[in-house]
């Protein structure tokens, strides 16, 4: 009997599907940036921290570990983005290294007196907030990162660093500047996402009622 309109021929019935690629494994390149971040975070401290707090010699090199710190954080989720390396895993270490490598920062830097308690505390309650309104919303949808928020990011690293080393003069108050600049866009940036994350809700919920 002959094959029907629409039936499939011997040909087509031997024919192989194409195999689905199998997904990334944790130990990728990505992964391990992002690793290699979560580990330099004692590091750093540790430098930072070192004969004082105050050496120029040892914050300089406490500087040094807070740039290739940050320089994985460029590279780690551009990384797993282009080559497909997008793991569970990543999607948790990567922001918990990046809050983890700055909050350290923040945080010996007042301590050290370097900083105002009340910087470190905008910024730090800037992060932890988006981060709970990010799981707030997740059920609906996953708020970008957005222009701002990567110019916030580089703004803060930037300020930061220079924070860690002993800066005097026109260059100190540069970064003090800088970091006026980067507490601006923290706060501006984090009511941007406080505003999407309501109506992200407030649609997704909506849509959850009309389809019942």
């Amino acid at each position: 009997m002959t094959n029907g309109p629409g039936a499939p021929t011997a040909a087509g019935r031997d024919r192989p599907t194409a195999a689905l690629p199998p997904p990334p494994g944790i130990w990728n390149i990505a992964n391990v940036l992002t690793m290699a971040r979560l580990l330099l975070v004692p590091v750093f401290v540790a430098l930072l921290f070192a004969d004082g707090g105050h050496n120029p010699k040892w914050r300089a090199v406490a500087w040094a570990s807070f740039a290739i710190a940050m320089i994985t954080d460029l590279f780690d989720g551009e990384l797993a983005r282009r080559k497909g390396l997008i793991t569970d895993f990543g999607k948790i270490a990567d922001p918990i290294a990046d809050k983890a490598i700055m909050g350290a920062a923040l945080i010996g830097l007042s301590v050290l007196g370097d900083l105002p308690w009340w910087v470190t505390a905008v910024i730090l309650a800037r992060e932890l907030g988006i981060t709970l309104m990010r799981f707030w919303v997740i059920r609906y949808a996953v708020i970008p990162a957005s222009r701002g928020g990567k110019l916030k990011t580089l703004t803060q690293g930037i300020a930061v660093g220079m924070y860690v080393l002993p800066l005097t003069g026109w260059l100190a108050t540069a970064r003090a500047v800088l970091m006026a600049v980067a507490v601006v866009l923290t706060v501006g940036t984090g009511l941007d996402y406080v505003g999407q994350a309501v109506r992200l809700r407030r649609e997704g919920r909506a849509e959850e009622r009309a389809a019942r």
